[in-house]
């Protein structure tokens, strides 16, 4: 069936668009809150985890989650299809979601499996599909905004989503809003099963062709190795990568990254170079995403603990009839000495723990004194880095922008500046002045460094941490860090799209995912430095050099990429 108007988007972008902004909306809710949950103590809902195991599970999870597409797209190319696969995985998350939703370790972990095993089957084919939709001649040229609109689509739902998660968390709790990312999945499904008559005719198995590897043989070579080398990554006395996981992560990651460099020597010469260049813009944006996905873990800590994050008045009051409003409070128990706030707190610990908990009305009664420690807490932590004429008088409290919220303020950006990214790049095509995919990418890295120095000066803003900062630095980095996103995250997709042989676009779609995987597991690495770095404005240039390094080796490759580009007849 033929869904494309001539010199218009073809009709399933929009549904793509629509389902990824579902599933996106899952995906950021539950993250925006993760590390939040998992450091929560467990009396107050949350997982009662030491910041170490929190960055530790955080960058496992991220990780993981970007692991399992290899296989995913791998199984889609072959076996299933992409849009058996993108149901599959979809449905997969929910089920995830729902389970986060129950207070328990036991299912805490299925979860956890759930979604990065979903996310394996739905996030490489789905990007596949937006690609096989501009593979027409007519709309070639239209790829890259065509992946702009579409990654507007992940961060209208992320934008959306933290909203929720405040709302559900401050008034509800932890596990309802777990629930509504799972709603928000199921939605996406069925937006896809909606949209799909005007995408079936781009969901095309590719056959094995003579000389190619068997999908039972690719899936021996590199999976079962995976869980061998990372068992032996586990078991392996010492941790010279900081931790068990941590070493079992990357030792796991070796047999795939081998996988695809054989891939790309025995492929043939065209296809080959190719492959190879792919690759060699993986091994670059793993930085990228090494710096990025700490919105999530360091930045998020640093929103929570070093943040002035009080409210106008304008705005609490309406926050506050809306349940929007994170509140924090002012009492004898808070102002008190150190020692008399430990001890009350302590007792009041005592004494919920001997509360019954059988029927509805005491567990009800249970959970609402929990409530009132945690803010009691909660309260004394804000409290500390807060000038003394900022505190609320005994007996008031203020309003806050609840931490989730922050995680906002990046989509929002992404939502904003997208138009702009992609009306800059169309008046320069139109002018024959366009940079190359590799070029934007470039660029993206070098900005994404600028966007480390914006916190340390929010650093030193906060005179070593004896104040707090202002959320304008948060939103100023934000801004900064989304423009380098724009030029590399969707121009990375883009990128597989174009050069990939179309009998593994999946595949490689699978490949750019693993490097993300690898710069999410290296962003919890990364973040658990956090707290053993006294000068925080260290982390932040830890993160400057990084990525400023990993733009420089991409400079360096620039030309050969290009020619490339040119060979594969696309730019």
């Amino acid at each position: 069936m033929e869904t494309t108007v001539k010199r218009s988007h073809p009709k399933g972008l929009w549904y793509l668009f629509g389902t990824e902004m579902w599933e996106r909306f899952g995906y950021y809710l539950m993250l925006g809150i993760f590390s939040l949950y998992m450091l929560d103590g467990w009396n107050n809902g949350g997982m009662g985890f030491d910041p170490a195991k929190k960055s530790d599970i955080y960058g496992t999870y991220l990780g993981l989650v970007y692991l399992t597409p290899f296989i995913g797209g791998l199984l889609a190319d072959r076996v299933l299809g992409y849009r058996k696969s993108i149901i599959m995985g979809g449905l997969m998350m929910a089920t995830g979601y729902f389970l986060l939703s129950i207070h328990s370790v036991t299912t805490f972990y299925i979860a956890l499996f759930c979604i990065i095993l979903g996310n394996g089957f739905f996030k490489p084919n789905i990007s596949t599909l937006v690609g096989n939709l501009y593979s027409g001649d007519d709309m070639k040229d239209k790829k890259d905004a065509g992946y702009n609109i579409f990654y507007m689509g992940i961060n209208v739902g992320a934008f959306i989503c933290n909203f929720v998660a405040a709302y559900m968390r401050i008034n509800y709790g932890w596990g309802h809003a777990f629930a509504a990312a799972g709603v928000g999945m199921l939605i996406g499904v069925v937006v896809f099963l909606i949209g799909t008559k005007h995408i079936k005719h781009v969901d095309v198995i590719k056959p094995v062709q003579e000389g190619d590897m068997s999908t039972g043989k690719i899936l021996g070579l590199t999976v079962l190795p995976m869980f061998i080398f990372g068992i032996i990554g586990y078991i392996i006395p010492g941790n010279f990568l900081g931790s068990d996981t941590n070493d079992a992560f990357i030792i796991g990651c070796i047999p795939v990254i081998g996988f695809f460099i054989y891939l790309a020597f025995k492929a043939e010469a065209k296809e080959s170079r190719a492959i190879k260049a792919l690759l060699a813009v993986f091994t670059c944006v793993i930085l990228f995403f090494a710096i990025f996905h700490q919105n999530g873990d360091a930045l998020t800590v640093w929103a929570e603990d070093h943040t002035d994050r009080n409210m106008p008045t304008a705005v609490s009051n309406i926050a506050d009839k809306l349940g929007m409003a994170q509140v924090v409070v002012n009492n004898d128990i808070v102002s008190a000495d150190q020692a008399t706030f430990d001890k009350t707190i302590e007792e009041m610990r005592a004494k919920e723990a001997a509360m019954p908990a059988v029927s509805k009305e005491e567990l009800t009664a249970k959970g609402k004194y929990s409530s009132e420690i945690g803010q009691l807490e909660k309260s004394r932590k804000y409290f500390t880095t807060l000038p003394g004429d900022q505190v609320p008088a005994k007996g008031t409290d203020l309003k806050l922008y609840s931490t989730e919220l922050y995680q906002s303020i990046n989509p929002f950006w992404v939502v904003a500046l997208t138009p702009l990214v992609v009306g800059i790049f169309s008046w320069l095509r139109r002018r024959k002045k366009e940079p190359s995919t590799p070029t934007k990418i470039f660029i993206g890295l070098v900005i994404t460094a600028l966007s480390a120095l914006v916190m340390v000066g929010a650093v030193f803003a906060t005179n070593d941490l004896t104040m707090k900062a202002s959320s304008w630095w948060l939103i100023a980095s934000y801004g900064v860090i989304t423009i380098g996103e724009l030029c590399l995250s969707p121009m990375g997709l883009s990128l597989v799209s174009k050069l990939s042989p179309p009998r593994i676009t999946a595949l490689m779609m699978g490949g750019f995912f693993l490097a993300i995987s690898v710069g999410n597991k290296l962003s919890g690495m990364l973040s658990s430095l956090w707290e053993e770095m006294p000068q925080k404005e260290n982390f932040f240039f830890l993160n400057f050099g990084l990525v400023l390094a990993a733009a420089i080796v991409l400079l360096l490759m620039l030309k050969w990429l290009n020619s490339v580009m040119k060979e594969n007849n696309v730019a």
